[in-house]
């Protein structure tokens, strides 16, 4: 093809037909133009095709690592919601009238009030986008919106959290082995050595106000923190959905 332009070239050049050698060579540029411009739209093509591909593999990634972080929460929030249940029915029964109240269920709500969970989400692939290159391929604005403030969401939603495990590790626990017997719950308080007088102390009232009020700070006061660590790993799931970029 080239020899055949060359040939034609210095046809006209050898004829001195200048005029028509000019459009003839106007003619040849735009055809290379032309040429050069479809090489790139393909090369344009193709590399975003490859960059969907890779979007693609990483969303499905993503969305795996939030229906497991979803998983997670819902567990935490099981076990956070069972124990304010517990310490609220033990709260309703301040002070205690050791003549009237049943042993068998304050033993199962005081054993229940104790679970601690936290939510502590996984961040590997989160982690991996936001400090490489790759986040660059998540095309969705909404999506890379919600995973650049995740952390943020993640440690205003914590900090309740965290300060209600170190409370009830460090203070609570330690009141409850001195005065319970640390078995299955039918024991709390039934153990011949175990002193239920001490339901009727002040201290008893203050452990249960203490568990209260955290558990009351993680649901009540906090609701603005669970609403959207909830929202943001709901949109997020929906969002990473392979077909969802497409």
């Amino acid at each position: 093809m080239l020899k055949f332009f060359r040939k034609i070239r210095y046809d006209l050049m050898e004829k001195n037909k200048t005029r028509k050698y000019l459009k003839y060579a106007i003619g040849e540029i735009i055809l290379v133009v032309i040429g050069i411009l479809i090489a790139l739209s393909i090369n344009s093509w193709n590399e975003n095709r490859i960059n969907k591909q890779k979007e693609k593999l990483l969303l499905n990634e993503l969305h795996k690592e939030f229906i497991s972080n979803k998983i997670q929460l819902d567990s935490v929030l099981f076990y956070n919601k069972r124990s304010f249940q517990s310490v609220k029915y033990v709260r309703s029964k301040l002070p205690i009238d050791l003549e009237s109240i049943n042993l068998d269920s304050l033993a199962y709500h005081l054993y229940h009030l104790g679970y601690t969970h936290t939510f502590n989400p996984s961040k590997g692939v989160t982690n991996a986008l936001m400090n490489s290159s790759t986040f660059n391929l998540i095309s969705n604005d909404e999506l890379r919106q919600l995973l650049i403030r995740w952390d943020d969401v993640v440690t205003d939603f914590q900090e309740e959290e965290i300060f209600a495990y170190n409370n009830y590790v460090n203070q609570l626990k330690p009141f409850e082995k001195k005065h319970f017997y640390w078995d299955h719950y039918d024991q709390w308080l039934t153990e011949p050595r175990v002193d239920i007088s001490i339901l009727k102390s002040i201290e008893f009232d203050n452990y249960i106000l203490d568990r209260y009020y955290d558990l009351f700070n993680i649901f009540e006061n906090t609701s603005g923190e669970l609403e959207t660590v909830t929202k943001s790993i709901d949109k997020i799931i929906e969002l990473s959905k392979p077909e969802a970029s497409e």
